[in-house]
């Protein structure tokens, strides 16, 4: 082989890359309520934009007072892999200029013209979402009657609210769905999932009380078995969650199963985040 030609990098998963790769700080989102730095991480001639939340930078929660966001990021990642849905980018643990801390790849928003940037929540006049559309709740937008919230009546967005309910996601706003080029929808911003306590805040109830697809109850079925004592998921989360917190996660796919319905607001606690967005 003559000395001037170059091996070519071999194929590296987006997880050995955010593991694994030299992680370079590049600036900070500042409108997090975490630290939330953008950075590129390179490995082996690969490379790619990623985002690096330190565990140092998190502001303690009174009602999360075991583990940390960091960790319960990457176990949503972990069970939305488990489902078989991709619904959160590429996550892990590792660590970085600032200490351990969640590192995920960064999702590029589509260019004008790709993707479906659009046409995923909406504030409309009227009782009735219209057709394409479930009806969440009112919003006061200061005018003289509320304005109808609601969001797509998306198959993407059904699924991501079976995870949500399996994950008991505390904070799921408008903000954390961001469309991709290729027509996917990632969802991001997981730090205050798996509570013990049902803590289910969401924007996307307008499937609330209705029969799961036979799509879900498949993913929920397999994934009540992986999350069995010994098998290699449940010992995976156990170095991320507390007991308590997987026994109950066992218990709401259970629920799940036996109703064979969409969670519905449990009046115990306010059913949408604040701020939606």
């Amino acid at each position: 082989m003559p000395a001037t030609e170059r091996i070519p990098p071999r194929d590296v998963t987006p997880h050995e890359l955010l593991a694994l790769g030299e992680l370079t700080v590049r600036g900070r989102v500042r409108e997090a309520s975490n630290a939330v730095l953008y950075c590129t991480v390179a490995f082996e001639g690969h490379s790619a934009a990623c985002v690096y939340k330190p565990v140092a930078g998190e502001r303690p929660l009174w009602d999360f007072p075991d583990g940390t966001l960091a960790q319960r990021e990457v176990a949503a990642y972990e069970l939305s892999e488990a489902m078989g849905w991709g619904l959160i980018p590429p996550t892990v643990l590792r660590d970085g200029p600032y200490g351990p801390g969640m590192c995920q790849l960064w999702i590029d928003p589509p260019a004008e013209g790709e993707g479906d940037g659009e046409g995923l929540l909406a504030l409309v006049d009227g009782d009735e979402p219209g057709p394409g559309w479930k009806a969440v709740g009112y919003a006061d937008t200061g005018r003289e009657r509320p304005a109808l919230l609601v969001h797509a009546d998306d198959e993407r967005l059904r699924r991501l609210a079976v995870l949500d309910a399996v994950i008991n996601n505390g904070d799921r706003k408008g903000g954390h769905l961001l469309p991709a080029a290729d027509g996917r929808i990632y969802a991001i911003d997981h730090g205050v999932t798996f509570n013990a306590d049902d803590k289910l805040r969401t924007l996307l109830w307008g499937w609330a009380g209705e029969p799961l697809t036979e799509e879900a109850l498949a993913a929920l079925r397999r994934l009540s078995a992986d999350l069995a004592g010994g098998r290699p998921l449940a010992e995976r989360l156990a170095e991320l969650l507390t007991p308590a917190e997987i026994d109950a996660l066992r218990e709401r796919v259970t629920e799940l199963l036996r109703t064979g319905r969409h969670r519905e607001p449990s009046g115990q606690w306010p059913a949408i985040p604040w701020p939606p967005v």
